[in-house]
């Protein structure tokens, strides 16, 4: 049969295969990095040069260490920086604070409400949004919710959609590799904020299809007025908003702007970062995403991350009714009035299937651990005149399904008493042990099994049936 061309492949699931027109703004992404901003609008028009960008970085540094590749030190320290991100991120957040806690701009109880009010549009925007309407096509949605999130996405000042939405496939193609944006491998610290604050190492670029956003005008329009929408919308509409209303224009700015983009920027972080590392596996345990109800209250109910990377394209992140996850409800709620429609969900018999195989995998790993004696396949076979010969070197030796136990040592300790046990040494026992006597229990089983010696070979099929009913495999052959 002929084989999948993994090279096609790959092409594919980059988008390589797809001439589209790569959308540009004035500096590019403000959470892009270096490389991601430096784009020109006629050359930079399709994946074959990007491609080409890539193969011409790779001989770059063939033989070069990238900055990424060396160490901290007081000479290159500067280097290793994104200074963008860096003031994003972190200088604009600290002056921020650093008004609000020193008193020079104090909290109005109005203000309070109206950032709280603001950064529920921000965050619901990344969530229901930025992540399962665009990075995951868990639903669609009409132009003017659309909008909503394009323009209240902008103010939660994290990159457009386009640059999101292609960063968090490429995270959910490559998890917990070196091509991983925020690889959770490298340290909480390095996923949480770390991969944004430093520069990317280029020989670890990756890409994903993302041709459908691009066919979407609203991300289109977004990407190219990002820096505009953001500035506007993250900063000086609340600031605007709080003067006009209660006369408190710093107010907005401080509270409404700076520190609400700092909170939902620090909650979008936390998914990167403790959705790895704290929490349970339910559905699967060979990476590192988990389901953590802690996370899901700061990020609008995207902490359940072991069920979301199982099933991405699912517009919910909770499935039990006790599981808070507000951008389920909210998406559908927008599917209520119209505004929404085909939403997505995974099977609940795809969902049991995880939970159980993943049950399975615990309860395979701590059975390994135990004694559960030895497997008969690799026991040895006697007839009925070796049974004998070692009866007379063992006189403990009883037969019970078809296999031979050395009970010698544990006559004494029989729950029945001596006198019994000792009436069996030397005959098959079996009809007595299974209820003729005593039907005895599971665990008398178990104890019994890690006394097998060997298997009688007049008795193979039944030491067969025997195995079987305890889930062992026995090849008689």
């Amino acid at each position: 049969m002929e084989q999948v061309d993994l090279v096609n492949a790959n092409v594919l699931a980059a988008g390589a295969n797809k001439k589209s027109v790569r959308v540009v703004n004035g500096l590019g992404s403000m959470m892009g990095s270096k490389q991601m901003v430096d784009v020109d609008f006629k050359t930079d028009s399709n994946m074959d040069y990007l491609l080409e960008q890539d193969k011409k970085e790779k001989e770059l540094y063939k033989n070069k260490r990238h900055i990424s590749e060396l160490p901290w030190t007081l000479n290159n320290w500067h280097q290793h920086m994104n200074w963008l991100n860096f003031i994003l991120v972190v200088a604009i957040p600290l002056w921020g604070f650093f008004m609000a806690l020193s008193g020079r701009v104090a909290l109005r109880h109005e203000v309070l409400i109206f950032s709280m009010i603001y950064y529920g549009f921000g965050g619901i925007s990344i969530t229901g949004g930025y992540h399962r309407l665009w990075s995951h096509r868990a639903y669609s949605a009409h132009w003017p919710l659309r909008l909503f999130y394009a323009v209240f996405g902008a103010a939660a000042v994290q990159g457009s959609i386009k640059w999101w939405g292609h960063s968090h496939r490429i995270h959910h193609r490559y998890t917990d590799t070196v091509r991983d944006p925020y690889d959770a491998r490298r340290g909480l610290w390095y996923s949480h904020m770390g991969w944004m604050l430093t520069q990317p190492n280029p020989k670890h670029r990756a890409r994903a299809d993302i041709a459908d956003l691009t066919d979407d005008w609203v991300v289109r329009w977004q990407h190219r007025n990002y820096i505009p929408l953001m500035f506007v919308f993250a900063f000086i509409v609340p600031a605007v908003f709080c003067h006009y209303m209660w006369n408190d224009f710093w107010g907005g700015l401080i509270y409404g702007g700076i520190i609400r983009v700092c909170a939902i920027q620090q909650a979008t972080f936390c998914i990167n970062s403790l959705a790895h590392y704290l929490g349970a596996q339910p559905f699967d345990d060979r990476r590192t995403p988990r389901d953590n109800w802690i996370t899901a209250l700061v990020t609008f109910g995207e902490g359940y991350h072991n069920f979301h990377h199982e099933f991405p394209t699912d517009y919910r992140n909770a499935i039990r009714w006790y599981q808070y996850d507000p951008t389920k409800v909210l998406i559908y709620l927008s599917y209520m009035f119209g505004l929404s429609y085909d939403l997505k969900k995974f099977s609940q018999n795809a969902i049991q299937q995880g939970l159980v195989q993943q049950q399975q995998k615990k309860l395979d790993r701590v059975r390994s651990k135990l004694n559960w004696g030895s497997p008969l396949s690799k026991l040895p076979v006697w007839d009925k005149d070796e049974f004998m010969d070692r009866l007379k070197e063992n006189n403990g030796l009883v037969v019970i399904s078809g296999i031979v136990h050395d009970v010698s040592g544990y006559i004494t300790e029989h729950p029945g008493g001596e006198t019994l046990i000792q009436a069996s040494l030397g005959k098959d026992a079996t009809k007595a042990f299974n209820g003729g006597v005593y039907l005895h229990s599971n665990a008398a089983h178990n104890i019994l099994a890690t006394m097998r010696i060997a298997v009688v070979k007049d008795n193979v099929d039944q030491a067969a049936k025997f195995a079987a009913r305890r889930g062992e495999v026995y090849d008689k052959k």
